[in-house]
């Protein structure tokens, strides 16, 4: 007997007449509508068996199309959402000041614990503007380099510190008109500080970049 599979060429809609057929024998809350309209170009089409043309595999594949188009309609309300930042609900006023209140005494527990393993340790000083600045220039002068100790290669990370400048320009961009004298000026020679490092440096990056790598050393015999 020959393993060759018989090709034969049946009638789509002859087949669709049967699936609705079906359809209509099972109960009501699994029946389907059919109300698509019939597909552009349903003619012949050549299948492996005709005993059993409604096979589950066929079925799974003539359905996958539509399951297709309808994951691909319901994909879109989240990609426009996840596409779109949207911040979370502001805290209330009292949830702000309950949350204020538990900072303040863990801060000053810790605070209490540090000061009781060394006496000698004064208080902490006040946080003002000041010390935001100051964190913003120290962050930048260690990704420049600067801080390594004698006889250690600097880590430069100098994209880091490009960010890390940009964040003190967006600061003087956004408290403009709100400092003191005092502030003002300190945010400002900081900044000026910083930048002045930074072209320094990049400067000698490029410098050493477009000099030619050194001649390898003369190999000796071993």
């Amino acid at each position: 007997m020959s393993e060759t599979p018989k090709f034969t060429v049946i009638d789509r809609r002859k087949m669709k007449a049967e699936e609705e057929q079906k359809n209509q024998q099972q109960p009501a809350a699994q029946a389907e509508p059919t109300t698509a309209p019939p597909e552009p170009g349903g003619g012949p089409r050549l299948v492996v068996n005709d005993s059993k043309p409604e096979s589950r595999s066929e079925s799974r594949t003539e359905s996958r199309p539509a399951a297709g188009q309808g994951s691909a309609a319901a994909s879109i309300p989240n990609a426009e959402a996840e596409s779109e930042f949207e911040l979370p609900p502001a805290p209330t006023a009292e949830e702000s000041r309950e949350q204020k209140a538990a900072y303040d005494a863990s801060a000053q527990r810790l605070e209490d614990l540090v000061r009781a393993q060394n006496p000698a340790a004064g208080a902490p000083p006040p946080v003002g503007f000041e010390q935001l600045v100051q964190q913003f220039y120290v962050s930048a002068m260690i990704q420049m380099g600067a801080g390594a100790q004698e006889g250690q290669r600097p880590r430069v990370d100098i994209l880091g510190a490009r960010t890390t400048i940009d964040l003190l320009a967006v600061l003087a961009e956004k408290t403009k008109g709100n400092l003191t004298e005092v502030e003002d000026r300190t945010l400002q020679t900081v900044l000026f500080d910083v930048r002045m490092a930074f072209l320094e440096l990049t400067r000698m990056i490029t410098l050493q970049g477009m000099q030619p790598p050194p001649p390898p050393p003369p190999q000796g015999k071993r």
